[in-house]
Order: C-alpha cells, then sequence, then structure tokens
C-alpha cells in the first residue's frame, strides 16, 4: 500500500497533471463566461429575431417562449440551443488556440531543424572511405 502511495504521489505532482489542473479550472472559467455570452446577449438577440419576445410595461425586451409543451411535458429548446453555441464557442476557441500553439511550436522546431547536425563518426569515417574509393578509380 505504501509503494502505491508513493506512485501516487509521483503522479499526481507531475507537471503535465498539474498544468492539466490548471487547464481545467481556466476551462470553467472560461466556460462561464460563454454562457454568461450566450445566456445574456446571443440568446435574447436570436429571441428579437424569431420573435420570441416581447416588450413588458417599461418597454423592455423580456424572453418569452423557448420552449413547447407536448402533453404536458415542457421540452426547453431554448436551453439546449444555449448549450449548443456554448460549446460551438468553446470548440472554436480551443481550435484557434491550438493552431496559435502549433504554430508557435513548428517554429521553434524550424530554428533546430535549419542547424545542420553534425554527423556522426561512423558518417565521418564512411565519408572518408568513400572520398578515397573515388579517389582510386
Amino acid at each position: 500500500m505504501k509503494k502505491f502511495l508513493e506512485e501516487f504521489k509521483a503522479f499526481a505532482l507531475k507537471g503535465n497533471v498539474m498544468d492539466m489542473a490548471i487547464g481545467v479550472i481556466i476551462g470553467a472559467a472560461f466556460g462561464n463566461i460563454v454562457s454568461a455570452l450566450t445566456d445574456n446577449f446571443i440568446n435574447p438577440l436570436i429571441a428579437v429575431i424569431t420573435g420570441g419576445a416581447e416588450k413588458d410595461e417599461n418597454g423592455v425586451m423580456q424572453l418569452v417562449g423557448g420552449k413547447f409543451t407536448i402533453s404536458g411535458v415542457d421540452f426547453n429548446y431554448g436551453a439546449f440551443l444555449s448549450a449548443v453555441l456554448n460549446f460551438l464557442i468553446i470548440a472554436l476557441i480551443l481550435f484557434c488556440l491550438l493552431k496559435a500553439v502549433n504554430k508557435a511550436m513548428s517554429i521553434g522546431k524550424k530554428k533546430e531543424e535549419e542547424k545542420p547536425a553534425e554527423p556522426s563518426k561512423e558518417e565521418v569515417l564512411l565519408t572518408e572511405i568513400r572520398d578515397l574509393l573515388k579517389e582510386q578509380k
């Protein structure tokens, strides 16, 4: 059991696991931001465009609808559309971030690849042998 706990401690404290945990926390916070965007801006805009909003007594647009009922069961399509929009926005932003990270990493690799690698001892020896054989012909 002690060995198991030591292995778990080594795993949990690795840099990759800690980075992943930070990513999950930031992702959750970012998800809340996107939810606020869709709930407070995009969904009301869709409701106004599709006629799902009405003005109250003060002239402020209020959301109406976003669901339908069949046999007494409510189907909240507004919440579903909101979840789909959240997913699409987060997926698009993550895609763009990953493209940027991959591009940055490939730039670093290209700089490393530009430096010619020094030949190994075997390659140097084989090159010398080849040159000597060419001279003999």
